[in-house]
Formats: C-alpha cells, sequence, structure tokens
C-alpha cells in the first residue's frame, strides 16, 4: 500500500486518493465491521460522485480533468443486512463500477478532454452550448455520458411500475435506479450491479421539457411521492418550465412557465402546496458558453436581488407570487414549510432553509488545483481562502403568501444566518420532515483544517447549537440521516457516511448516532473510495426485508415445510386475559365478536381440559419470506390444493404462509404444493 505521508500534505490531512481513486469492486464483497449498526439501518446505501480523475492516453499524454464536478463518474452500493437466526448482528457488503467506461476510453483513444463540460478548459471555438443540448440526445453506450451527482429510485414517468419484479428489488422496493445532474439527462444504472444500462432525457416526460438545464436535485412530495423540478431553456429569451410527475399515474404536467433570467440552480423547494424557485446570483450569460460551463456563470452582482418564484402545486393556478432577496448563491436547499404569518396569522407565510454563500466564487474553490492536498497550489489557496468561499445555514421568510395570482414583487427576509466559521455543505435531515417544519440539519464541514471536507456537524435550528464530529485525516462524505421507525424524537436515527482515512489511504462506512455524533460501528473498505456528492438510502421496513411479490418466484422458491405435530382449533368466550396462554402456547389468536379461536397442538389442547376440539390438522409452513403485499400466492396454491379436494385454512404471518391441511390430506397437499412448484421452475 502507498504510503500517504510520504508526500507533504496540507495541515499533514492527506485526501490525494480520494480524488483518482483506482479501486473498483464489480462483485459484491462483505465487509469487516467493528462495532454496532443499528437493525433499522438494514436497506440499500447508493452513493454517486466523481472517480477518477486522469487518463493515460495511447499518445503517452496524461490527461488530467480541470474540476472536481467533472470527475469521471462512479457508483457505490453497500448493502446493510438485519440480523437473523444465523448472524447476530447487521452485516455490510459492498460493490461499485466506474460508470464512464466508454467516456474514458474516448479520451485514452483522443487524447482529448473535449467532452467534459462543467469546468473543463478547451478550445473556445467549440461552444458547449451545442455540447450540452446533445448531451441528453441517448447515445450508443449510456456509459459515454459523465452523469453522476444525484440517485433517484424508481423515478415517476420514465419506467412504468412492472407487473412483477425481480426476486432482488422486491426486498426493497427498489425498481429502478436513475443517476442525475444539472442538464437535460438522466443515466439509467442496474440497481444491483450498477451497470448503465440506459439514458433519457426529460423529454420523455414531456414533450415541451426540451431545454438544456434543470436541478439534479427534484424533490418528491413525502406522501405521494410525486417528483418536482424545473427545465430551463437558453435561448434570446430564457425559459423556466416548472413541472410534477405524478407518482401514480407517471404523467407530467407543467406547473407554470415563466421568462426569467437564466442561472445555475443546482436545487429548490417545495411546500404542501408549493413548489419554490429561488433564481439566486448565479446567473448565467449563454454568450460565454464558448469554454466550460462554469466560464459561464457571472460574478455575484450584489446589486441584483435574488428572486424567489412560488408556483401552486395543487390547483393549477400557476406561478402565484414573486418575492425578492439582497443576492446571494446557493448550491443546496434544505427544506421549505407554511406556517401561519407572525403579523396576521389568517395568512401563511413560507420559511425556507437554505445553505446560503455571498458569492458564486466558490464555484472556483472546488478545480483539482485547490482540493489535492498535496499540490502546492491548494496549500497557497487554503491560506489565502477568504469568507467568500464560506457557507452559512441561512433562514428566509416570505410572508403572506397569496392564494390567487398576484404580479406585484414581495420581499422576502432573512431571519437569522449561522455556521459560517463551519462552512456547512450537503446538509441531509429527517426525510419524513420534509414539508414540515423541522429541528435538526446535518451537514460536512469545510472549517479549513483540510482543503475538502473536514467534520460532520448538527445544527439545532431551534437553540442553534451545534455539535461537532471530526477526527483528524478522516474526510466525509454526505452524511445520511437514516430514522429509527421507533424513534420519539426526530433526531432519532443514526447517520451514514463514508470517509476516508487519508492516514490510511482506505474508506470505510461510518455510522453516528444522530442524536449525539457518537460512533456506534464502521465498515471497512479495502481501497479508497472517491469523493463523491450524494446518495440515498432505501430502507427496509422496520430494518427487516420486506419479502417477496414476484408471484412466478414465490411459486417456484415456495419449499413447502411439513410439521409433523398434529394442531387444533378451539373456540372459547372466556375473556382472553383468563386463558393459560403461556402454558397452552397458541400458534394463532383469532379475537371475534362471537368468541375467541385458538390454534395450538392438539396435546396442548387436551392437557388443558379443552375437549371441544375440532378440525385436526397438520401445518405446512411456505419458507419463502413472502412479501404481506403479494398477490396470487395464496390463491394459486389453495385452487390447487382444492382440484385435489383438500380443504385448507391460511395464515400469513410477516415472513410466511402457513396453510393448515386435514392430518388425513397432509402427505397429498405436500405432493400437490411440490408439484406447483416444479412447474413454475420449469
Amino acid at each position: 500500500m502507498e504510503n500517504n505521508m510520504s508526500k507533504e500534505h496540507y495541515n499533514n490531512w492527506p485526501n490525494d486518493k480520494g480524488f483518482d481513486p483506482e479501486y473498483e469492486q464489480r462483485k459484491p464483497v462483505e465487509l469487516s465491521v467493528v462495532g454496532q449498526i443499528p437493525a433499522y439501518a438494514a436497506g440499500i446505501l447508493y452513493r454517486t460522485g466523481p472517480g477518477k480523475s486522469r487518463v493515460e492516453a495511447e499518445n503517452g499524454e496524461t490527461l488530467r480533468l480541470s474540476h472536481w464536478f467533472d470527475g469521471f463518474g462512479q457508483t457505490h452500493r453497500f448493502q446493510i443486512l438485519a440480523p437473523d437466526a444465523s448472524h447476530t448482528s447487521p452485516r455490510v457488503f459492498y460493490n461499485s463500477r466506474f460508470s464512464t467506461d466508454d467516456l474514458i476510453e474516448e479520451a485514452r483513444k483522443t487524447g482529448s478532454l473535449d467532452m467534459i463540460n462543467f469546468g473543463q478548459k478547451r478550445d473556445p471555438c467549440k461552444a458547449i452550448l451545442g455540447k450540452v443540448q446533445s448531451e441528453y440526445v441517448p447515445q450508443p453506450t449510456p456509459s459515454s455520458r459523465n452523469i453522476s451527482v444525484t440517485l433517484s429510485i424508481n423515478v415517476p414517468g420514465l419506467d412504468p411500475k412492472p407487473e412483477s419484479t425481480s426476486r432482488w428489488s422486491d426486498s426493497t422496493g427498489i425498481r429502478t435506479l436513475y443517476a442525475k445532474t444539472d442538464y437535460n439527462a438522466f443515466k439509467k444504472l442496474d440497481p444491483e450491479t450498477l451497470e448503465p444500462i440506459g439514458l433519457a432525457s426529460q423529454t420523455t416526460l414531456h414533450p415541451e421539457l426540451s431545454g438544456q438545464l434543470s436541478a439534479s436535485h427534484a424533490r418528491s412530495d413525502p406522501v405521494t411521492g410525486d417528483m418536482f423540478n424545473f427545465n430551463l431553456t437558453l435561448g434570446p429569451t430564457c425559459t423556466y418550465r416548472v413541472f410534477a410527475v405524478s407518482a401514480s399515474t407517471g404523467e407530467t404536467t407543467i406547473l407554470a412557465t415563466f421568462p426569467a433570467t437564466p442561472a445555475y440552480i443546482h436545487s429548490l423547494l417545495i411546500t404542501e402546496n408549493h413548489v419554490l424557485l429561488c433564481v439566486w446570483n448565479s446567473h448565467i450569460n449563454p454568450q460565454r458558453l464558448n469554454s466550460s460551463f462554469l466560464d459561464s456563470v457571472m460574478p455575484t452582482d450584489p446589486s441584483q436581488p435574488a428572486v424567489w418564484y412560488v408556483i401552486d402545486r395543487k390547483h393549477g393556478k400557476g406561478l402565484i407570487a414573486t418575492y425578492e432577496s439582497p443576492a446571494f448563491s446557493c448550491f443546496h436547499t434544505v427544506n421549505a414549510w407554511l406556517e401561519p404569518s407572525k403579523e396576521n396569522p389568517a395568512e401563511m407565510d413560507i420559511v425556507a432553509d437554505i445553505v446560503r454563500t455571498d458569492s458564486s466564487e466558490y464555484l472556483q474553490s472546488l478545480y483539482y488545483e485547490n482540493l489535492i492536498s498535496s499540490l502546492d497550489t491548494a496549500k497557497a489557496f487554503q491560506k489565502s481562502r477568504n469568507d467568500s468561499f464560506r457557507t452559512s445555514f441561512t433562514r428566509f421568510r416570505l410572508p403572506a403568501v397569496p392564494s390567487t395570482p398576484c404580479t406585484d414583487p414581495k420581499k422576502a427576509t432573512v431571519e437569522w444566518s449561522v455556521c459560517k466559521s463551519l462552512s456547512p455543505e450537503l446538509p441531509t435531515m429527517h426525510p419524513k420532515r420534509v414539508t414540515q417544519k423541522h429541528r435538526y440539519v446535518y451537514a460536512v464541514t469545510f472549517r479549513g483544517e483540510a482543503t475538502l471536507t473536514d467534520g460532520i456537524m448538527k445544527l439545532d435550528c431551534d437553540t442553534q447549537q451545534v455539535q461537532l464530529w471530526a477526527c483528524h485525516g478522516q474526510s466525509p462524505g454526505e452524511a445520511i440521516f437514516v430514522p429509527n421507525p421507533e424513534g420519539t424524537s426526530e433526531d432519532d436515527g443514526v447517520l451514514l457516511s463514508v470517509i476516508l482515512d487519508g492516514m490510511r489511504g482506505k474508506s470505510y462506512l461510518l455510522c453516528l448516532d444522530a442524536r449525539n455524533l457518537s460512533e456506534l460501528g464502521r465498515a471497512n473498505v479495502d481501497g479508497a473510495i472517491g469523493f463523491g456528492f450524494h446518495g440515498q438510502h432505501v430502507p427496509t421496513v422496520g430494518g427487516m426485508p420486506t419479502g417477496e411479490t414476484n408471484i412466478s418466484i414465490l411459486l417456484a422458491t415456495m419449499q413447502p415445510s411439513l410439521d409433523p405435530t398434529t394442531y387444533v382449533f378451539l373456540t372459547t368466550k372466556s375473556p382472553l386475559h383468563s386463558l393459560p396462554l403461556s402454558t397452552l402456547q397458541p400458534r394463532l389468536i383469532v379475537q371475534e365478536e362471537e368468541g375467541t379461536t385458538i390454534v395450538t397442538t392438539e396435546a396442548l389442547a387436551t392437557s388443558h381440559g379443552f375437549n371441544d376440539q375440532t378440525f385436526p390438522c397438520k401445518k405446512i409452513s411456505l419458507t419463502i419470506h413472502s412479501s404481506l403485499e403479494a398477490v396470487g400466492l395464496i390463491a394459486a396454491i389453495t385452487n390447487r390444493l382444492k382440484d385435489h379436494g383438500i380443504s385448507t385454512n391460511v395464515v400469513s404471518g410477516y415472513f410466511h404462509d402457513h396453510i393448515y391441511v386435514p392430518v388425513s390430506r397432509a402427505d397429498d397437499a405436500m405432493r400437490v404444493l411440490e408439484e406447483v412448484a416444479a412447474e413454475a421452475r420449469g
């Protein structure tokens, strides 16, 4: 292993390997876990972002990317498995894949990086506007497109919900996985292998969504799953189209269309009733789209206000209000919600929390020459870095939101702005608090101890108190909040963050208690994972698998198991609390108005004096973990048993289905079920 300490690094905090990782693990491997990861964190954690930043070309040159946002994409998958009968603690498996193999190969053969489009310098005669416009056109190979900023699961409108899903995806509810970026493109990835398998654009959702730019961070309604975003057309008149995609029907509705100043907008907000699009002061000059996209982003003009557009998303009223606030720039929003106005409780205000910076200059700080810890340019940049590059958590208030369209601009005000010394970024929060007032927000910090991230923070928005996790030489990625489903407080959960241990040159998945930022456990990776942007955690229900729903798989793999014990059904009118349940050991209790039904063994029923027994039976259990939402399994089985004259009483537990059949027909029932499974296997 290369010793990262053989070079001199800024503040003795090595991070070079996070900007040009070679490590790729295509087949899942189990990671060694130190400490504990709570069972409720079981599920899939996806991460994406830049991977490699250099290419060795055939002509002998080393091609180097200029800007972190242009790094060749890589996607990562951590599968956290809950404890089971064979394992007393959660296990973690990891796999990853570079998602731009064909793009890298093109660069290797041509010796050119002209296809890179955010901050890469290039021939000024080649207009990037034309390149951006072509990015979303489906190409022969999806791995020729560099799309790796955010990830979305089951994107409404892109893929119809299938009648049946695969065995793997049913255990987590994942049907499709898409990578997104800030231009009009989607890359479809295999949710298990992470292989790039398709390309799409917003025109798939609606033909009018043909503009070049959009937000990597679409917003989803936490209740309905409906998706909201914008599409920006650059031209003589720059036009925004704010749209919604129904999760239930897949249909796209354009909520509002309006001309406005073009800007680099990475994220937006929603309330329970609105889409909130802020055109902050990262304005774009389309005439400067000649060498790189970043060259078109204008310096922030403090004399120009930021403009907030409020769009009705429920009643078809379109753009209902605009607000102006002092100039600022932004990359990530946090949350927005409605609350009664302070001056007049009969009116409603929008409150919006964002990560704010004074200037769009912060984008310049993210060139590799300013980030790689061993470079002299990075050391010099960090020493000269000033407050214009720092961010803060800022709360805005948009007062008295009208219920009908209003053309007169209103004023948005800043309620507070905090944590500038910590320079927070990549904010996360409890996912179920979206569109509601939240108390806690989490972020990584850019305090200046390292050339990139140097800690994980928690802000209490009510008290503005801060907690910090930091360890020298440990560079964290976005800290994703996973709630405890049985928790009673908003911060009851864990944070999952991929950390680069700069001293060892390897990464690990860190699990922190979100209440106090204490370490609970970590899963060690045998390589360096590149500094990524964003991820998404898809939990299993209560930390447990949700079960199979695919009827073909259920039938083929049901594995019926016959319990040799004889069971009986009992009925009683006695109150439940008066029954000797601890010794009667019921397998099933059903309370009805007429009385209580109990299923227990024949021997226990007799020993307890229950002589009025009925339906002596054997229990056949289907050992496949079937979902409670599975459709058709019981019907298929009972219909086949009915054809053979075998009566059944079926009970479904969370994990398995159990069939009680007459004692005399148990062997016949097993034979029939095994025949059904064999037929399903073909």
